[in-house]
């Protein structure tokens, strides 16, 4: 019997000092934080906080809220209570391993307007890493760990990675995929994004190398709040397989996790950021976004269906997994408004439950279904299963109507042509999951050329010991990049 983790998201608080513009507009800290609960104070009547908080703070009292953690990180490093980096790791990225480990689906969120620390704590700058690379790199150090103690295991790690910029799936990691990808669902495999490239990794650093390349092929676009604002969410997922065979009884045992890392847009409202046109259409679909995620009661479930990123997060949003979300925030008064609305929000996300299941054997059932339905959908294209009229092959498919039994009892009736994309999407699915080792490894070299290739016709260079521009291949060709440091 298959192993349940039942429960709500854990839900953590992280506040980030004041930056260098809150300070030069001498904002002042509202945000404290004593134990698990996180306080934010109202604006001093007359300062630029109170002004920015358009009469709501005139409830003048203080707001209070509890969370599974409130991680305090705006002041000294010193201090015996500030939040480093190593301290979220510590309590959320080794828990999302262990999980991971035992089979479990897992996903981390990190929530927030922009600039309030979102990615320094998913990403980290420099030598100060963030929670993905911390738990990527403990990744591999677990998988030799492991193989090490039991030689009769194996594991072996893919990478996918994906941008939603304006409800349009993007895949990061492969050129060719270009344009909108389509979200599917299918009745074993849940939703997913056809096409989507799934990349081997073998180690630390070409994981990395993925992600920093997938990172220069996102979408930026500048805001009034951070000129280097990006405003999609990005899911970075990794799919580890645990295969071990057991000598005594020889057979196989199969466990697979999904890790979903995921670092969504700004929240922040159209009105703050001075937003217009093409900005506001941004918003507003980050916006549906997050509040479909906002919606989920307790008792009720989340309507995925109301946009892209729930719907593929459906496992980890009230579904088959084990899940967190960092909500980050800023203590400066200027920022008011933004604060008590993230924090509102992450209060409403405590309610989203989980149900968590091992993923036992998952590939062996899911290629045993699907070849049922294989055959079943052939037989219904070729209409020895079904009702069908003889039709006249000179009209289209689309026009042909064929009714059927389903499994579970109902009468359907569907066109011939939506039949044969049925069949044409469950071949492309049982082909996947066919794959050989050597051909994912094959695939995901020439993918890797691929990309580097476009990388170098953008005249950036991708080489290890060579970052940075150089002439593009195609010529004329202006480059701009600007870095900021934080």
């Amino acid at each position: 019997m298959a192993e349940h983790g039942e429960g709500n998201i854990k839900v953590v608080v992280r506040c980030r000092p004041l930056n260098s513009r809150e300070i030069a507009r001498g904002a002042k800290s509202l945000v404290r934080m004593v134990g698990n609960q996180t306080i934010l104070d109202p604006p001093e009547a007359g300062t630029a906080g109170a002004q920015a908080a358009s009469g709501r703070a005139t409830e003048r009292k203080p707001m209070n809220f509890t969370f599974d953690k409130s991680y305090w990180s705006a002041g000294p490093r010193d201090e015996p209570n500030y939040c480093s980096q190593q301290t979220l790791y510590d309590d959320l990225g080794k828990e999302l391993l262990d999980h991971g480990f035992s089979g479990f689906n897992a996903c981390i969120l990190a929530y927030g307007q922009t600039g309030s620390g979102k990615s320094y704590s998913m990403m980290g700058y420099g030598a100060d890493k963030g929670i993905i690379p911390l738990t990527c790199s403990e990744l591999f150090v677990r998988v030799d760990e492991k193989k090490a103690i039991d030689p009769h295991i194996n594991f072996t790690v893919e990478v996918s990675y994906i941008e939603i910029y304006n409800e349009k799936v993007r895949d990061l990691l492969n050129p060719k995929n270009t344009g909108n990808l389509r979200v599917r669902e299918h009745p074993s495999l849940g939703p997913y994004v056809e096409d989507l490239s799934k990349l081997v990794v073998n180690s630390y650093d070409e994981m990395m190398q993925l992600m920093d390349e997938g990172n220069k092929a996102r979408t930026v676009a500048a805001t009034n709040m951070n000129e280097t604002s990006s405003r999609s969410h990005a899911v970075f997922t990794l799919l580890l397989t645990m295969k071990r065979h057991d000598v005594d009884t020889n057979l196989d045992t199969e466990k697979v996790s999904r890790i979903s890392l995921v670092d969504l847009a700004g929240s922040e409202r159209a009105n703050s950021t001075g937003a217009t046109g093409q900005r506001l259409k941004e918003g507003a679909n980050i916006n549906k976004s997050l509040t479909t995620l906002g919606k989920g009661k307790a008792e009720e479930f989340v309507p995925y269906r109301d946009s892209v990123l729930t719907w593929l997060l459906k496992d980890s949003l009230g579904g088959n997994s084990k899940t967190a979300m960092i909500a980050a925030i800023s203590p400066a008064d200027v920022q008011y408004e933004e604060t008590l609305s993230t924090l509102r929000y992450a209060d409403q996300a405590k309610k989203i439950k989980n149900k968590a299941v091992i993923n036992e054997d998952p590939n062996a059932r899911l290629v045993r279904e699907l070849k049922e339905e294989l055959e079943m959908l052939r037989a219904r294209v070729s209409g020895s299963t079904t009702t069908e009229a003889v039709y006249d092959p000179k009209i289209p498919a689309s026009q042909q109507k064929v009714t059927y039994q389903a499994k579970d009892g109902t009468i359907k009736t569907v066109t011939k042509a939506e039949l044969q994309e049925q069949l044409e999407t469950s071949e492309k699915l049982m082909q996947g999951l066919n794959e050989t080792w050597e051909e994912k490894m094959q695939r995901t070299q020439e993918v890797q050329k691929e990309r580097e290739k476009a990388l170098e016709e953008l005249g950036i260079s991708v080489e290890k010991n060579n970052v940075g521009v150089h002439t593009p291949k195609k010529m004329p060709h202006l480059v701009n990049l600007v870095r900021t440091f934080a």
